[in-house]
């Protein structure tokens, strides 16, 4: 294998400070690590103290900026420091001790600018990689030939995976440029992989380097889950009509794929509001603006 200068791990995380805990000490047990990255989202659960006790750690502490920011920050600062492969993760994922070196095994492959590894829910195999994008179908989803639905045992090519792994190439960077974080959370990595194949680049999975992701929302009801998640669907929706409208081949695509997202949760907060605490009325409004905001591109927190 041809001499590797960098391999810069980016952890990105914000108030889960014993996950992060877990992750730095699967990423302290990889074979040809040289540095690793944290980017402290302004957590306030004691990780900022934790993080500037440990000496083998470079740590960027900054306001909240969102997942997207996160990377944004990470993946520069590692560019900036020489990294010749940039290994992104959030802070509830965890490598197993040899999944650096099996991604490292893919590397000398021709135009090769983003291995993602296989991640693991409960022993289980969990997966959002896909290997077509759609911009032309508005019934159909922008994820097309989703890993979900095969059997996969060897290297496999694809277009789109999460940051929770990708080992990306510092060609990509150059090429490219950073994530965008005015998105602030979703849609982020798809984002990305989309402009990175786009580039010509190639992306693939390698179902041997493993990741476990932890499982949130255990015990938890459909209504308190929902609760929980609620902030989080204005992002999802606008984000996704955002890359809809942005990338989209036709009007359909553009403003229709969306709208219809966008009702799919609407109808469902309109069925159980009256024997659920799980949408109230004064959400339907965000849902709308959601939409709204997306297909004009208005991006940045909100």
């Amino acid at each position: 294998m041809t001499e590797i200068k960098k391999i810069i791990a980016v952890v990105v995380t914000y108030n889960r400070i014993e996950l992060l805990q877990r992750g730095i000490a699967s990423l302290r047990q990889q074979q040809g690590l040289s540095k690793v990255i944290v980017v402290d989202n302004g957590c306030t659960d004691g990780t900022c103290e934790w993080l500037d006790e440990q000496t083998d750690l470079t740590v960027i502490h900054q306001e909240n900026v969102g997942g997207s920011g996160g990377f944004y920050t990470g993946i520069q600062r590692a560019y900036t420091d020489g990294a010749d492969w940039i290994w992104c993760m959030d802070d509830d994922v965890f490598p197993r001790p040899d999944c650096l070196i099996q991604l490292l095994k893919y590397i000398e492959q021709p135009s090769i600018g983003i291995l993602s590894p296989r991640r693991l829910l409960d022993g289980q195999v969990f997966t959002h990689e896909f290997q077509k994008f759609d911009f032309t179908n508005p019934l159909a989803s922008m994820h097309g030939r989703k890993l979900a639905k095969q059997q996969i045992s060897q290297a496999t090519e694809i277009v789109g995976a999460d940051f929770e792994g990708p080992l990306i190439n510092r060609t990509v960077v150059e090429r490219i440029g950073l994530p965008n974080k005015e998105l602030f959370i979703f849609c982020d990595d798809t984002d990305y992989c989309l402009r990175t194949h786009l580039s010509g680049f190639r992306l693939q999975y390698i179902p041997d380097a493993l990741m476990d992701k932890h499982k949130f929302f255990n015990d938890d009801t459909w209504v308190t889950r929902n609760q929980k998640k609620k902030w989080k669907r204005y992002y999802q929706i606008r984000n996704e009509a955002y890359l809809n409208h942005h990338y989209g081949r036709n009007w359909g695509v553009r403003y229709l794929r969306s709208f219809i997202g966008m009702i799919g949760y609407i109808i469902p907060a309109l069925f159980t509001m009256p024997f659920s605490k799980a949408w109230q009325w004064k959400d339907l409004p965000m849902l709308w603006q959601a939409y709204s905001d997306g297909i004009h591109e208005r991006l940045g927190k909100r």
